[in-house]
């Protein structure tokens, strides 16, 4: 097993002083040189494929199909994607002026931040490090990169893929604990790109507040997975088993828990049930797809939830391998942990809802709307009740009919509101989150309008125009 090790305090001190330096002098703002930096990236991910497919199923047991779709494949779309387009993205954009600016010119200009500090999480260590990269560097930024020691052989392939393609005074990659977070987070960055847990995010930004530093927060919360009674319930089961056994549901955007109409559940449940054996075998076990809970503390934490309710199905799980069978659990205590910790695994709680004295739609927003805002809401059924409900419930994104699918759109934002984080990216939107949009008005010096100076004798003319 790799093993991950500080890097020493004067060290990152050092790595950062050497990227503001870098980054005065000027040399980032040249788009030719960003487009480099990308082809630079895309190559290296490219050469690297194999070590971090690998590397996945080391310390995940991720198959090297699920690490291409979910990972590598992301982070590669994206960079072709900031390859075509950043110099239009980059480009200073004209905008109207007032009568009041007579003569002037308006314009936004697009600058980048500066240094950012990109930290990702271990459940998916490669897409989540490497997508915010990507804007960091069509955006014009150095970086500097803090993967996660819970997957240390991930981490440590892409810091040897990164120092394979770029100097530190550019993009740098340092490995720790939460010690090294903590320092990270008191220093003075231009930006921090944070994805993590909402509680981790409190004292990310506590620290960040004594600095005035931006910030991009993707968080994660509890996700409602809402089952009308007119859901197709065999298309609603598959997408909800896929959903939630995709990398174990240690998946920030997973479906974390079912409300369900009372027409329905006995139909969904042994449609869930039957769905997971087509996804994963009857022993999903020996599925080489399935994968395995990171650590022995979060095996012991999602394997006490199953406990807590009433098995529907599934139920098994091997200390061993960190193994935890996909499980459909009823009859649970409302101040049940299940019901109000991420799960951040495969064990699914499944609540029952009717029509009795208000509407299964009622019931659905009122229990919703009364926790924080989730980073997604689904909903099968009905495509136009969908749509309603969306608009009375808040949540970072969505999908009708379907799980998880919204994050495969790199034209939409991927983000959260409320607990559920701030800010969003991918596509255009990962360039805007390391740019500051600029004012400019271009005055002209063959003119001067008298009205705006003192002692304002036109301002009765003025003040009607306004």
């Amino acid at each position: 097993m790799v093993q991950i090790t500080n890097t020493p305090v004067e060290r990152i001190d050092a790595i950062l002083a050497s990227q503001k330096k870098f980054f005065q002098s000027g040399a980032t703002l040249d788009i030719a040189f960003r487009k480099r930096q990308l082809r630079a990236l895309l190559e290296a991910m490219e050469e690297y494929d194999k070590e971090l497919t690998d590397a996945l199923w080391t310390d995940l047991h991720k198959s090297y199909e699920e690490a291409t779709l979910t990972e590598t494949s992301l982070v590669k779309g994206e960079i072709r994607e900031a390859m075509g387009h950043v110099a239009r993205w980059a480009r200073r954009e004209r905008r109207k002026s007032p009568i009041t600016i007579f003569g002037s010119r308006s314009y936004v200009m697009k600058e980048p931040l500066g240094c950012a500090l990109i930290v990702s999480p271990w459940n998916y260590p490669v897409q989540l490090l490497l997508n915010p990269l990507v804007g960091a560097i069509a955006a014009g930024c150095t970086a500097i990169l803090k993967p996660s020691p819970y997957v240390p052989t991930v981490s440590s392939v892409i810091e040897k893929m990164v120092r394979s393609r770029f100097s530190e005074d550019y993009i740098a990659v340092v490995q720790g604990n939460r010690e090294v977070n903590k320092h990270l987070f008191d220093q003075k960055f231009d930006l921090i790109f944070f994805t993590g847990s909402p509680a981790l995010a409190k004292n990310v930004a506590a620290a960040a507040a004594r600095n005035l530093v931006p910030l991009v927060l993707e968080l994660g919360g509890k996700s409602p997975c809402i089952i009308a009674k007119e859901a197709d319930i065999k298309l609603a089961a598959m997408r909800c088993a896929w959903g939630k056994t995709i990398n174990a549901g240690q998946t920030c955007i997973a479906p974390d828990y079912i409300l369900i109409h009372s027409a329905v559940k006995d139909s969904f449940v042994k449609e869930f049930s039957n769905c997971i054996a087509k996804l994963h075998g009857e022993n999903v076990q020996q599925d080489k797809h399935f994968v395995r809970m990171v650590n022995d503390r979060a095996f012991e934490r999602v394997s006490s939830y199953i406990g807590e309710g009433r098995v529907l199905c599934g139920g098994h799980c091997d200390a061993q391998e960190r193994y935890i069978e996909p499980t459909l659990i009823e009859g649970m205590n409302e101040n049940a942990s299940v019901l109000n910790e991420e799960i951040f695994g495969p064990v699914f709680p499944l609540i029952t809802l009717d029509d009795n004295g208000s509407s299964f739609e009622d019931k659905v927003r009122e229990y919703v709307n009364s926790r924080e805002k989730p980073l997604a809401l689904y909903y099968f059924g009905n495509e136009k009740k969908g749509w309603e409900l969306l608009r009375r419930c808040s949540s970072g994104g969505s999908c009708i009919n379907d799980t998880i699918m919204h994050i495969a759109n790199g034209n939409l934002p991927f983000g959260g509101v409320g607990n559920s984080g701030m800010g969003s990216y991918h596509g255009v939107l990962s360039f805007e989150a390391f740019t500051h949009r600029r004012a400019v008005v271009a005055a002209p010096t063959l003119f001067d309008l008298p009205f705006r100076y003192m002692p304002y004798r036109t301002f009765k003319l003025i003040k009607h125009i306004l």
